[in-house]
């Protein structure tokens, strides 16, 4: 295990932004202090043919003009608000609406367009940074100043573990997630992905994507994965593509799970593979919802090394509270009380058959 940093650009006031890359024997990751931003999941076969698995860009200016959260932390709360306001505690809360009538991952001060102070983990075992910073009162319209740190860990078995921390000095709803767009061939469209999830609900959502309050089952209809399934399947059943919430088992067992407080047991959440290159990937979390994308507005972006984008060539699994849970009392409670401390954690556990 070993890890090295290297100057990866220069921001307009210039502060300059760093790239950190962690290596084990069989792959390697790269992150920067730019958005907390993971830039590279490179796995190697046992025929030492190299796949980055991770969209993005190949330079920093890359980050600094896309609005699509490439590989960055999104929060303070992740995915959808509906009408951008919520109330607590008897006070109505305005947010930015940046996604029509509603708040998309913060609003138009995103986590992903600033710099985090950094710091560099080193074990035997496992090797990683971690990134910290102090969300204001007031910042996107929540109330509360926070203490956020986001983990990313590479372990000796393959494993890259996010851990989500924070704090807070008054009640706040909390959800963060690292938006991360993956494709497990490298390039060319995911359609051909093979997903099975341990799942057997989505929330229902209206036509601007707010959760309705019901669960669907999704047995027997384009949204069941509980069976090993091609992404591409179904897809053209669902619109534009798989944008929506699957409930995971850690909700089956603890219907008050929400925002989660103990370094607790983690759920096997799905499998994805892909035949080409015999690379998958195993999603395990202690959250109890976890969006599914399937990269359905990404045509055009120039990424790395030039490749034009698709519309559908990444998938995101995205772990967090339910969306809009500030809005829904019977959902889990998103909200973290002073002298409580959030415990988020999500494995990507990366495996090759070739």
């Amino acid at each position: 295990m070993n890890i090295t940093k290297q100057r990866f650009g220069v921001l307009s006031d210039g502060t300059e932004v760093s790239l950190f890359t962690v290596k084990n024997d069989n792959m390697s990751f790269s992150c920067t202090d730019y958005g907390c931003t993971l830039t590279s999941i490179v796995l190697n076969n046992k025929k030492s043919v190299k796949t980055d698995v991770l969209l993005g860009f190949s330079t920093l200016e890359g980050y600094l003009n896309t609005k699509y959260c490439f590989g960055t932390v999104v929060g303070r709360f992740a995915n959808r608000i509906g009408t951008a306001s919520f109330t607590l505690n008897g006070k109505k809360y305005e947010l930015d609406k940046n996604d029509g009538p509603n708040t998309l991952h913060g609003g138009f001060f995103g986590y992903d367009k600033i710099m985090w102070d950094a710091e560099i983990i080193e074990s035997e075992e496992q090797c990683g940074v971690k990134f910290s910073r102090l969300s204001p009162d007031g910042e996107q319209g929540f109330p509360g100043n926070v203490k956020l740190e986001i983990t990313y860990l590479l372990d000796t078995k393959n494993n890259l573990t996010c851990y989500y921390t924070a704090e807070t000095d008054a009640p706040t709803p909390i959800n963060i997630t690292n938006h991360a767009y993956f494709n497990l061939a490298g390039n060319g469209s995911v359609k051909d992905h093979t997903v099975k999830m341990n799942s057997d609900y989505i929330l229902e959502v209206s036509p601007v994507l707010i959760p309705t309050g019901k669960l669907l089952e999704v047995k027997g209809t384009p949204f069941d994965f509980t069976s090993e399934k091609k992404i591409g399947e179904e897809l053209a059943k669902v619109g534009a593509g798989y944008d929506h919430c699957y409930v995971t088992t850690a909700y089956g067992k603890d219907k008050k799970c929400g925002v989660p407080l103990e370094d607790g047991p983690l759920v096997d959440f799905a499998v994805v593979k892909d035949s080409k290159t015999g690379n998958e990937m195993d999603v395990l979390t202690n959250m109890e919802g976890c969006q599914f994308y399937t990269g359905n507005y990404i045509k055009g972006l120039i990424g790395k090394n030039g490749v034009v984008y698709q519309n559908h060539d990444a998938f995101c699994l995205e772990t967090q509270c339910f969306p809009d849970t500030p809005n829904k009392p019977d959902f889990p409670t998103c909200i973290l009380e002073p002298g409580q401390k959030m415990k988020a954690k999500t494995i990507y556990a990366f495996k090759t058959t070739e």
